[in-house]
């Protein structure tokens, strides 16, 4: 699938992965709309792009404005590549150190945004790629964003990993769902990447974190998430698969 001239669609596109994302594929002579709750930054990052760019506050959990926001960008051109960065994690234990147990509604509200809206916005955006006439043997490629924590998962991440988790198993069945509509499906799985989530720690809590990498050991760059998706997007024998993207991290238990 070319980059230039498709329209994309990014989930959590304001900020982090999402926003590398977003610049990567603008820059490479696509459309986009970016996706996201937060309204100044998107509004912002869609004036700085300029033309062919729009921000669409979105709810990736709710059917209604997922559909909206396809709708846009439907408006813009053909919806060729819809990636799914869109997420939320809480850190808590099964049961804390005085035996009260986890929040359960805590616990369904990460499924609902990170696994949910995953989906949510799988089969909308491959609805409206179905439609369209393939271009080189394909409709659109669907990118989601599972984490290592769906294999390494640590303490305190039972909500987190059991939502990633659910991406990475969905990854194959929906890509074979979608084979005779000529769309492919992947995921990457990120390990610690330099986003704002982790920009709210101390300094020293980052270095530690950068230690545990093997090679490079640093945090990863949301432009090396980004020159990921784009490759996806191009390599047209990608299918059903999940990539880690860690520099050969594997999580320890805390």
């Amino acid at each position: 699938m070319k980059i230039d001239g498709s329209v994309a669609l990014v989930t959590g596109g304001a900020s982090g992965l999402g926003e590398a994302t977003v610049r990567r594929l603008v820059g490479g002579g696509a459309k986009a709309v970016i996706v996201d709750m937060n309204v100044e930054r998107g509004e912002a990052l869609a004036a700085e792009l300029g033309d062919g760019v729009i921000f669409q506050k979105t709810d990736v959990s709710d059917a209604a404005q997922v559909q909206a926001a396809i709708d846009a960008a439907k408006e813009l051109g053909e919806l060729r590549i819809a990636v799914s960065c869109a997420g939320v994690g809480w850190a808590a234990r099964t049961i804390k150190r005085d035996g009260t147990p986890h929040d359960f509604d805590l616990f369904k509200k990460v499924i609902e945004v990170n696994l949910v809206g995953t989906f949510n916005v799988i089969r909308l955006a491959a609805a409206a790629m179905s439609q369209q006439e393939a271009v080189e043997e394909e409709r659109g490629v669907i990118i989601n964003t599972a984490s290592v924590a769906a294999f390494d998962g640590q303490i305190g991440q039972a909500a987190y990993s059991a939502s990633k988790g659910g991406v990475v198993g969905l990854t194959l069945p929906v890509a074979r769902d979608l084979a005779k509509a000529k769309i492919r499906v992947m995921t990457i799985a990120p390990g610690t990447f330099d986003t704002p989530m982790l920009a709210s720690l101390p300094e020293e809590v980052r270095q530690a974190l950068a230690a545990q990498i093997p090679n490079p050991s640093r945090l990863g760059r949301p432009s090396e998430y980004a020159a990921l998706a784009a490759h996806i997007v191009e390599n047209a024998y990608l299918n059903g698969e999940v990539i880690r993207l860690d520099g050969a991290l594997r999580m320890p238990p805390k």
